[in-house]
């Protein structure tokens, strides 16, 4: 069995598991045996209360401090919290009305949380440690997406319309008819994904840049999740197949340079996964009826592993993603009732990113 596995996942096996460390005796951290895997799973927050991860693609843990961010309705609406993941002290950061749960994201340097409240694109200082959280600036309005380049620069779909914001906070226009997502590339910051939505599971990819003549179609038909590559120049996603009457979801990859997309490897039947740090392993949470797992793939053998139960009413929902450094994976699920966020360790099973990796 052993000899069937790849090297970085039989790491596992070549070491005794650790024993089980106390936890913290503030905050609302509950560990428990993953009854499949007997993979030690911690739930970081209370079951009294509704908790969601921002979106995989957002930053929103961070390495450095040690934090997660999320949100929550513990205190009768949705509003943006941070959790202590040394401790377990939680922090609220800001006030929500019509908070876009999903939306929370860090900026590069770790000091502004954006978010959406309605149709308001808003930050808040997060350094300021005060008892009470800081008031949150508006910095634009009918704003239905956004996305922070690594430089800072954002990007944001405004009335339909893909923005590039500078420095003043003027908007450059960079396509329009766009749909109700967007990504920044990774690198120089000029470039961004955006979609056009065809029908209730069809839509587009499409890649607009600052001094382009007109955006560039990257991919269509049933697909979702799309991330770019470190370097940003290619795009992985899911694609569910159809072949004969049965339904297949493969990660797909298409890259810039005009090459065509292809078929990265076949899934458990994923309804949502992200990537590693640098692509070459997937997590992801599988649909399947029988095993709704939380599934690891390595990319280059093309081989999962299941590392947890997920048991989600919606598998779509559970969002499954590595921290920066790979050393853990986060993911929500509603199993006990009201949704809750998890953490499962995964260091000794995957080679985690150098040193020097931030949130």
């Amino acid at each position: 069995m052993l000899a069937t596995l790849p090297a970085c996942l039989a790491a596992q096996t070549s070491r005794s598991r650790p024993k089980a460390k106390p936890l913290p005796s503030v905050g609302e951290f509950v560990r428990f045996t993953d009854p499949t895997t007997e993979t030690f799973v911690v739930r970081l927050t209370s079951l009294k209360s509704s908790s969601y991860l921002p979106a995989p693609t957002n930053r929103f843990v961070s390495v450095k401090d040690r934090s997660l961010i999320f949100s929550s309705d513990r205190n009768g609406t949705l509003s943006p919290f941070q959790v202590d993941l040394r401790s377990g002290l939680l922090r609220q950061l800001a006030t929500g009305a019509q908070l876009l749960a999903e939306s929370l994201c860090l900026d590069p340097k770790e000091r502004w949380l954006y978010f959406l409240d309605g149709p308001r694109l808003l930050r808040t200082d997060i350094t300021k440690k005060e008892a009470r959280h800081q008031a949150a600036e508006t910095l634009s309005s009918e704003v239905t997406s956004f996305s922070i380049a690594q430089n800072g620069v954002v990007f944001l779909i405004r009335g339909g319309t893909l923005q590039h914001l500078d420095d003043n906070g003027s908007a450059a226009a960079l396509a329009s008819e766009t749909g109700k997502t967007c990504l920044a590339q990774p690198g120089s910051g000029k470039g961004c994904l955006f979609t056009r939505e065809l029908a209730a599971a069809e839509r587009e990819f499409w890649y607009a840049a600052a001094g382009t003549t007109k955006p560039v179609l990257l991919a269509k038909g049933n697909i979702s999740d799309p991330f770019w590559s470190p370097d940003g120049q290619s795009l992985t996603f899911l694609r569910d197949v159809t072949n004969s009457e049965t339904t297949l979801a493969e990660i797909h990859e298409v890259g810039l340079d005009g090459t065509g997309e292809r078929c990265v490897s076949p899934t458990s039947q994923f309804a949502s996964f992200s990537p590693n740090f640098d692509g070459s392993v997937f997590v992801g949470a599988s649909r399947s009826k029988a095993q709704p797992n939380v599934v690891l793939l390595l990319r280059t053998a093309k081989r999962e592993m299941t590392l947890c139960q997920h048991h989600a009413s919606k598998a779509s929902a559970v969002t499954p993603v590595f921290s920066p450094d790979a050393r853990r994976v986060y993911f929500q699920s509603d199993e006990e009732g009201k949704p809750a966020l998890y953490s499962v360790n995964v260091e000794l099973l995957i080679e985690p990113a150098g040193e020097g990796i931030e949130g």
